[in-house]
């Protein structure tokens, strides 16, 4: 293969260290008669001649979507509607397109856009509410999941059906179920007014020949600590099928009951077909940050491969009451590590193999399900999988699942946090409400960015409006801060002004006693995975028999490499394609930036090739004038040092 075309999308800022511009840009875009639709970085929508990469049209931001929060959330996909219409989020808006000019549809909902903040029970101003996944289209429905805050106030994550058309609310599926609904008795009596979360924001399918639409839900919020809702939570956490024209339940399977490991279901169910004593059976398979496959019969939810429940500790932090058991698939074998093991200690060298021993002498390790505490744990796999976002891609001649995972540990541990009042210095306040992500050091962890350059790129007043509207994986602080507020906490980041700060008190009861002490990925004392290789796997799953066809390591880090350490993986987010002519394609790979093609029969490494920055998506293959193509956006990663917004497309070369 050789490159074909490239285009520059242009959406990145020219501050390497623009986090959002880095995160946003994931996107996989779709091919409709000969005619490539996708976004930017600056969710800037447009079209190209898929053969050629010329531009067609594109359609600029308004002032409003340049500014709506969550504004740095990735948008991985576009919708279309009959080949005449395009449908995106930008903010917490759906928006809708003409196909063929790019121009809004000012007849969908209030001038060509719906607010997906609004209709969720709750003032709409204070809500953080995007999607970084499409949702589906069935018939004349756009059916939406959502992105919203793992931070208390949080949105429910309903899902919702709206009109194609005119953008009229169709249906609404509250995943926090409410009085009279089934799953409201696994919750506290009024949690449906006060918390939020168990959202589908990893995507979702629909089997148009029965009319049923599948996803995956979240975690409910807090994350880490559920003293304020007691129970399993559902629809937290589960694989739901819905009927798509109504909107109502057919059936559903709750992976972890009452989460407080952050195990979000990350990705799409996939439709299979799988055979059983010689008959075909359709089904639907879901990838799980554990780093599990769960298979169900699409009509009926029956498990196609034994499910047990297991024992769990009870937690002794306080005012938590974790679930007794939680369920794990007995085939197929698990795509990642579930424990982590004296004899994963990395051993490069003495000096690695000292560090990371005298690490872990202070923290719990073990198997799946640990509670949560202030002494902390190693989890493996870590917050970001086991399987993410990307999802898996479906053979349907061979049956085989291609999934990639990250073999990566983070550490899990709980602080206790202080007491709020009604008015707090800004110093206290970011502790409490900032210091679980960004560090109390202001220097970052787990891909979420250091502060400490922070007034090279917002003023007061434009990073008051991020604190209050958030962007990318913060959460919109709407809910705590006012105006002053947020403006008197910019102050504080940016000149160090320590001022006292009001806090709103209707949502006290919301501050819970224990939170996440911060993002933190496991590493040695050179800076990579504090465990063996692999750090990312590729895995080619059979699905009839429930076990590995193959296996490879997926990716590289080019410093080790120059010292002779190779295949040792590398962490990966966006997924694979898989190809009626025998390949695997995928890119995904962070830190060497390459794209490759496998052998989807045996995982032989057949071709690979160097892109601009990391593949951080998964690859759209597609024909166009007679040539066949693979396309991937290379825009770096939230770990990546620098970032572009740059589409390469391959092809053979042509005769």
């Amino acid at each position: 293969l050789e490159v074909a075309w490239t285009y520059d999308a242009g959406g990145t800022s020219a501050d390497q260290t623009d986090y959002n511009a880095t995160q946003r840009f994931q996107h996989t875009p779709i091919v409709i008669g000969g005619v490539l639709y996708a976004v930017g970085a600056d969710l800037r929508v447009f079209a190209l001649d898929a053969a050629t990469g010329k531009l067609l049209w594109d359609h600029p931001l308004g002032a409003d979507e340049k500014t709506a929060g969550p504004g740095g959330v990735a948008l991985r996909g576009l919708m279309q509607w009959r080949g005449k219409r395009i449908f995106y989020t930008a903010g917490p808006y759906l928006r809708a397109l003409d196909a063929k000019t790019g121009k809004p549809i000012e007849s969908f909902g209030d001038g060509g856009r719906v607010d997906l903040r609004e209709g969720l029970g709750r003032p709409a101003a204070s809500l953080g509410v995007a999607a970084t996944s499409p949702g589906v289209i069935f018939d004349d429905l756009i059916v939406m999941g959502s992105a919203v805050s793992e931070s208390l106030p949080a949105a429910p994550g309903h899902v919702r059906a709206y009109d194609a058309e005119s953008g009229e609310l169709r249906w609404i599926f509250h995943t926090i179920p409410q009085p009279g609904e089934f799953g409201y008795d696994t919750w506290p009596p009024d949690a449906w007014g006060y918390l939020g979360g168990a959202n589908s924001w990893g995507g979702m399918s629909v089997d148009r020949e029965r009319g049923i639409v599948f996803f995956g839900t979240g975690s409910a919020t807090y994350d880490f600590y559920g003293a304020n809702r007691h129970g399993t939570n559902l629809f937290a956490n589960c694989l739901v099928a819905l009927d798509a024209r109504s909107g109502k339940r057919l059936w559903h399977y709750q992976f972890v009951h009452h989460d407080v490991w952050d195990r979000d279901l990350p990705a799409p169910p996939a439709l299979v077909t799988v055979e059983r004593d010689g008959r075909r059976i359709d089904a639907v398979a879901q990838t799980t940050k554990t780093g599990h496959v769960f298979v169900f019969d699409r009509e009926t939810g029956e498990p196609l491969f034994p499910i047990e429940e297991h024992p769990v500790t009870a937690s002794r932090v306080p005012g938590e009451q974790l679930a007794a058991t939680q369920p794990l698939p007995v085939k197929p074998p698990p795509f990642a590590r579930q424990a982590y093991t004296e004899d994963m200690i990395p051993d490069r060298n003495p000096a690695v193999a000292t560090y990371v021993r005298q690490r872990l002498e202070s923290l719990t390790v073990g198997g799946q399900f640990i509670p949560p505490d202030t002494k902390g744990q190693v989890l493996l796999p870590g917050f970001d999988g086991g399987g993410e976002w990307g999802g898996p891609a479906f053979d349907p001649d061979t049956r085989l699942l291609y999934v990639n995972a990250n073999e990566m540990p983070w550490l899990l541990q709980l602080r206790e946090t202080a007491p709020l009042a009604a008015s707090m210095p800004s110093s206290a306040v970011y502790s409490q409400l900032c210091a679980t992500c960004h560090g109390e050091d202001r220097q970052g962890s787990g891909g979420v960015p250091a502060l400490t350059g922070i007034a090279s790129r917002y003023g007061v007043d434009g990073l008051a409006a991020l604190i209050r509207t958030g962007g990318s994986r913060m959460p919109a602080f709407a809910g705590w801060l006012d105006d002053g507020g947020a403006h008197g906490l910019a102050e504080f980041l940016i000149d160090g002004e320590d001022t006292a700060i009001r806090l709103k008190q209707e949502n006290f009861p919301l501050h819970l006693r224990y939170e996440l002490k911060g993002y933190e990925l496991f590493l040695d004392n050179e800076g990579y995975p504090a465990v063996k290789p692999p750090w990312g796997t590729l895995t080619a799953i059979d699905l009839d028999k429930g076990k590995f066809a193959w296996q490879v390591p997926l990716g590289e880090y080019p410093k080790l490499v120059e010292r002779g350490i190779r295949n040792t993986g590398s962490m990966n987010y966006g997924g694979p394609v898989v190809t009626a002519g025998g390949l695997v394609f995928i890119a995904a790979t962070l830190f060497d930036n390459k794209i490759r093609a496998f052998d989807k029969t045996t995982g032989e490494l057949l071709w690979e090739h160097v892109l601009p920055n990391a593949g951080a998506a998964t690859p759209a293959v597609y024909e166009a004038a007679g040539r066949e193509f693979v396309v991937i956006a290379a825009g770096g990663s939230k770990f990546g040092d620098e970032h572009s917004d740059v589409y390469v497309a391959f092809a053979l070369p042509a005769r």
